[in-house]
């Protein structure tokens, strides 16, 4: 084909898309037409002239993917989609309603958006998460696009993300930033200084292509250029104008999330981007090439050897087991991968990484982009375990949220929990993060307290779909279970119970062993305690701790190294108060300092001193 037939027809499929877009956002009568027309010709180019992709096959790792960071413009990935033939184009009219799956971001419920996007600045990590997949795991020829928004570059992840995309020469990730200068209520930052944004990428170690974003033969231009792998990934710097092809829109600002109205503004706008001539008609399906031919590489991974069998009473910290833990589990299942944040020597995910560094990836201090990152191997069939503090997952709230959006299979793993860690200190210790995590839609919550309780929690978080915390601790802790135990999520142990019990306590993690000291010194006064170990926070076993409660007068304490706010009590509270029985709380309630461990048990009220103190007021 000649270049002017190519342009030609690829103009023909940006305009059909800017009249379907125009249409559904209308209909809708909510939605962003204007960021839909400026990426048009863009989207148009990637999709009919370098996008390759199977239809019939939509997992095939050789697939090029496509990710929309700048998700408000979904409308356009649908109307592309739609001309491949994969959409009904009647169907683009559905768009935001409740039973249709084309929602206002894009989300899995549309099969074809492997992930939610939509919270600006997240694209570009979960499309390097891809992009690793596809050269290092699974040796594929796939490319994988971004299409960013320039406002949304303001984002540190996007940076977090293009630092960490350089770091591994990913060379098949291709960003394509659309730079239409007006963002939500003003101009972007940048405005239309593309040589600006070029120079950043260019800092950050990407070969930047500064382009007419709506000039095809430029954009043809680029996008083969960035089909060769050069050992950088490729950033597409694309001039536009929001709002292109309708005049009185176009580059005008007060147009951003306002659709056209029926009636005249619709018309006039459909009567501008109409074609020129009936030679210029197109219609779905227009082809989309097919992938480059792929075998999947063989997997070399040397199996792990067994970790050593922990005895009961052997001193181990949580987080060491779940290093070895996730060792082991790497033997078994070819698809485990590990993420962490410059902490794999606290987290000891470092033993994984010692035993399969082709599937290990260093993520730095960068906690967003590690867990978009994962998103993004998730998508591509993997079962990422990202590990830092607890503490830092907060950085990454958002993204875990997307996270759950996406549907995507992602395992974090909390380390240094509580006041437990100890002499670090507050900003170290993760005091908030059963609450956050037990907010996370579909979440599993996983507080192992010892080593055997770990290693089971590992192997079954790798079996659980979907978002999965486990958190671990920092100071070593008896092996209370024999090593044929099985813990499984929505379970719980009850660890100590007699004739006389007076109180039920339910604990996780480090109070366990707090509630074990405490029921042995009231047996000596003759004084019964029941004592449960919850290790799954959520889904929780309401019904053992229930029976074990009526049994006890009808009254439960929970103690945990955890913030009163949203933790264990709450979640124990929330489910058992409604039932009539009781609810006490022992919990970190003031701000905490350093110290030394036990000595800030002491101090927060979390011990088995508190909890006897407790008891003896009943």
């Amino acid at each position: 084909m000649k270049t002017l037939e190519k342009t030609q027809l690829l103009s023909a499929c940006s305009r059909w898309l800017r009249v379907q877009c125009v249409k559904a956002i209308t209909e809708a009568g909510s939605g962003h037409p204007s960021t839909c027309l400026s990426a048009a010709d863009l989207v148009a180019g990637i999709f009919f002239e370098t996008f390759r992709f199977d239809p019939s096959d939509p997992r095939n790792p050789a697939n090029d993917r496509i990710i929309f960071s700048k998700g408000h413009a979904a409308p356009l990935l649908y109307a592309a989609w739609s001309l491949a033939g994969q959409l009904a184009a009647q169907k683009l009219l559905t768009l935001r309603k409740f039973n249709s799956e084309l929602e206002g971001h894009p989300t899995p419920r549309w099969p074809l958006a492997e992930v939610a996007t939509g919270s600006l600045g997240q694209g570009l990590s979960i499309g390097l998460g891809m992009a690793l997949s596809a050269k290092y795991l699974d040796q594929s020829p796939a490319k994988i696009y971004v299409l960013l928004g320039d406002g949304e570059t303001a984002e540190g992840a996007v940076w977090e993300a293009a630092s960490m995309a350089s770091y591994y020469k990913t060379d098949n990730l291709i960003a394509v930033v659309d730079v239409n200068g007006l963002g939500q209520s003003q101009k972007t930052m940048l405005h239309f200084d593309t040589e600006t944004y070029a120079r950043r990428f260019n800092a950050f170690g990407w070969q930047p292509l500064v382009i007419d974003g709506h000039d095809m033969n430029q954009i043809v231009q680029a996008l083969e250029k960035s089909q060769n792998p050069e050992g950088r990934p490729w950033a597409i710097i694309a001039k536009t104008f929001k709002g292109k092809g309708v005049s009185f829109i176009e580059n005008k600002d007060g147009w951003h999330g306002k659709p056209l109205k029926k009636g005249a503004e619709l018309e006039s706008a459909l009567q501008e981007l109409s074609p020129a001539s009936p030679d210029d008609e197109i219609a779905p399906p227009q082809a989309v090439k097919k992938p480059l031919p792929w075998q999947p590489p063989l997997n070399t991974s040397i199996v792990a050897g067994a970790p050593a069998a922990h005895k009961r009473g052997d001193q181990i910290a949580t987080r060491e087991a779940y290093g070895a833990a996730l060792a082991k589990l790497g033997g078994a299942n070819p698809n485990i991968v590990a993420l962490d944040g410059d902490t794999k020597n606290s987290t000891f995910s470092e033993v994984f990484m010692k035993n399969y560094p082709g599937r290990f990836f260093e993520g730095f201090i960068a906690e967003q982009n590690i867990v978009g990152a994962a998103i993004g191997l998730a998508a591509r069939g993997k079962i990422p375990f990202v590990s830092t503090f607890g503490a830092f997952f907060s950085r990454a709230y958002d993204q875990i949220r997307m996270g759950a959006i996406s549907q995507a299979n992602i395992k974090l793993v909390g380390s240094h929990c509580g006041v437990s860690i100890g002499e670090d200190g507050p900003s170290q210790m993760a005091l908030e993060d059963l609450a956050m995590m037990r907010a996370i839609p579909g979440s599993t919550v996983l507080y192992p307290c010892d080593a055997v309780a770990t290693g089971r929690l590992v192997e079954e978080a790798s079996q659980t779909p979907g978002v999965v915390y486990i958190r671990t601790t920092r100071p070593k802790t008896p092996v209370l279970y024999e090593a044929q135990e099985n813990f499984p999520v929505g379970g719980c142990k009850v660890l100590a119970r007699s004739d006389h019990d007076r109180l039920t306590v339910v604990a996780a993690g480090i109070t366990v062993h707090e509630a074990l000291k405490a029921a042995a010194l009231l047996a000596a006064e003759k004084i019964g305690l029941c004592v449960i170990d919850a290790y799954s926070v959520k889904p929780l076993d309401v019904k053992t701790i229930t029976e074990t409660a009526r049994q006890t007068g009808n009254r439960v304490l929970v103690v945990e190294d955890h913030y009163p706010e949203g933790g264990l009590g709450d979640a124990v509270a929330g489910a058992l108060a409604p039932l009539g029985l009781r609810v006490d709380q022992l919990a970190v309630r003031q701000l905490p300092r350093s110290g030394a461990p036990d000595e800030l048990l002491n101090a927060y009220g979390i011990n088995s001193r508190a909890i006897v103190q407790f008891v003896r007021t009943l």
